[in-house]
């Protein structure tokens, strides 16, 4: 591995996490004949987006009018509950959550199908538990075979949003937070 690729690899905190994915060739995914979730994994998308926007503009108005905040907070928590209904539909459609590691650069994950490196895929993947469907675009780094007939596929993610990279950013931190928080309860939990 090149000194370059050690630098990129860690330019971000990766986490291990646990995603529903959905992994097809750029070019299968233009052809893809599953419309119906590729509209909820964009209506998902876009909810957690524009709902990551406005977070700023709810603190800000937490200080001018407590009345009007309350009612948005309640109207956001109604909201959420609908994105997880669509992302649980989602999940019904790609399967059950596989182990990754993650960051707000790219994914690894491992895959029955080997990839070429330097090619293009799309990626649909739902972050829990807050619900968050993403679809991203990845350029395949590495692909190494692995003992079980599967391949380990690391990539980097493509042409990503602002508002995705953050999106990813927020969810590393969270999980990174919750795993510290498990392994000081491990260690400090007195034996039975």
């Amino acid at each position: 591995m090149s000194t370059l690729d050690e630098e990129r690899r860690r330019e971000y905190y990766r986490i291990e996490d646990s995603v529903a994915l959905e992994i097809n060739p750029l070019d299968e995914a233009a052809s893809c004949t599953m419309p119906r979730i590729t509209a909820l994994f964009q209506l998902l998308s876009e909810l957690h987006v524009s709902e990551f926007e406005s977070q700023h503009l709810l603190r800000q108005l937490d200080d001018r009018d407590r009345v009007l905040n309350g009612f948005l907070k309640a109207m956001s928590k109604r909201i959420d509950l609908l994105g997880q209904v669509v992302a649980n539909t989602a999940l019904g459609e790609l399967g059950t959550p596989q182990p990754v590691l993650l960051s707000e650069g790219g994914i690894q994950f491992s895959s029955a199908q080997a990839y070429t490196p330097d090619s293009r895929l799309s990626i649909k993947m739902v972050l829990m538990p807050q619900a968050a469907g993403m679809m991203l675009e990845a350029r395949v780094v590495s692909c190494a075979p692995k003992a079980d007939n599967a391949f380990e596929i690391d990539t980097e993610f493509v042409d990503l949003p602002d508002a995705q990279r953050q999106l990813l950013a927020r969810h590393v931190l969270q999980r990174q937070a919750q795993q510290r928080r498990q392994a000081r309860e491990q260690n400090t939990a007195p034996d039975a």
